[in-house]
């Protein structure tokens, strides 16, 4: 069945066209990559599916739940869709563990059981959960800011080049973890990479 699709997506600002006429569909559990040069509109498509943008033109469904169309747009917390920035945007006066817990509605020790398992799920250690992000690595941020994104069980994860900032071998194996750890929890990813698997037009599709 097909989960995501877009269709004939446009956005302008002011006189800039930032995406023009993009229209793609994917299937549950399928992991699509945006690539194309800065400027391109990468990020702007990511945001619109996010619902932090709304588009001038087009539609998109999701599991048959129309997220924006004809000039309306259903808000982005009614989503169901993680996003991972590029710099982890994580919040620098939360620890780690606010970070994680930021829009749980769980109270007390249900809320540090369900901050205790997304750690686990991103791989660090229960001690760094009282450390702020100034304190925490490049990969070690992006992995909380992971973690964020989880903790409302999304439908889709959303990630805009977030490995951009990373070495070359943590990147690889960033993009390892994170592929292996969407593809268990049965959540489709959505993302711009930092370098292209191969030359190719913006979008395309991977299985």
């Amino acid at each position: 069945m097909t989960s995501l699709h877009l269709q004939h997506l446009s956005k302008h600002y002011g006189a800039t066209q930032a995406v023009q006429d993009v229209s793609l569909s994917c299937t549950a559990a399928s992991r699509v990559a945006i690539v194309g040069p800065s400027g391109s509109g990468k990020t702007t498509l990511l945001r619109m599916l996010a619902g932090f943008e709304h588009p001038d033109q087009g539609s998109i469904t999701l599991d048959g739940q129309t997220l924006a169309a004809d000039g309306r747009a259903l808000p982005a917390h009614l989503r169901g869709i993680g996003y991972v920035a590029q710099d982890g945007a994580l919040f620098p006066h939360l620890t780690v563990a606010d970070n994680i817990g930021f829009g749980l509605t769980l109270k007390g020790e249900a809320r540090n059981r369900r901050i205790a398992e997304l750690l686990d799920m991103v791989a660090l250690d229960q001690a760094m959960l009282q450390r702020w992000p100034h304190q925490l690595s490049g990969g070690q941020q992006q992995r909380i800011a992971l973690a964020r994104a989880l903790a409302q069980q999304p439908r889709l994860m959303l990630l805009d080049e977030p490995f951009s900032a990373l070495d070359t071998g943590l990147r690889a194996a960033m993009r390892k973890m994170v592929a292996q750890l969407l593809g268990d929890a049965g959540i489709t990813p959505f993302w711009s990479p930092t370098i292209r698997p191969r030359p190719c037009p913006l979008p395309t599709s991977w299985r």
